[in-house]
C-alpha cells in the first residue's frame, strides 16, 4: 500500500518554528485526504491539521493561526509548518493518508512518526 515517511522534526525553544513534510510512495490511485496527528505521552492521538484532494483545510482550535499544512500533488509531499511553537505542541507527530486503491476502496495509511519536542 501506500507508504509515509515523516521529516522534519527536532528540538526547538518556545516561539521558534519548524516545517514538517510527509512524503508518500507507492501505487496509488488517489489520495483523499492527508493530515498530520500527533500524540503526546499519556495522551490519545489527536488530528492537528487535514488537508483534501480539493484543497480544503482543517485545523486543530489549539494550533489554528499558528500551523499550516500545505500539499504538492506533484510530488506527493505533505507539509506542516509550524510556528510561534509552545511547550504543548511537544509530541511525536504523525502523517496520515486516506487513499483509494485501485478497486476504488479507501484505505488508511501511517508514518512512523517525527518527534517534535518544544522546550526552553
Amino acid at each position: 500500500q501506500v507508504q509515509l515517511v515523516e521529516s522534519g522534526g527536532g528540538l526547538v525553544q518556545p516561539g521558534g518554528s519548524l516545517r514538517l513534510s510527509c512524503v508518500a510512495s507507492g501505487i496509488i490511485f488517489r489520495i483523499n485526504a492527508m493530515g498530520w496527528y500527533r500524540q503526546a505521552p499519556g495522551k490519545q492521538r489527536e488530528l492537528v491539521a487535514s488537508i483534501t484532494s480539493g484543497g480544503s483545510t482543517n485545523y486543530a482550535d489549539s494550533v489554528e493561526d499558528r500551523f499550516t499544512i500545505s500539499r504538492d500533488n506533484a510530488k506527493n509531499t505533505m507539509y506542516l509548518q509550524m510556528n510561534s511553537l509552545k511547550p504543548e505542541d511537544t509530541a511525536v507527530y504523525y502523517c496520515n493518508a486516506k487513499w483509494d486503491n485501485f478497486f476504488r476502496v479507501e484505505l488508511v495509511s501511517w508514518g512512523q512518526g517525527t518527534q517534535v519536542t518544544v522546550s526552553s
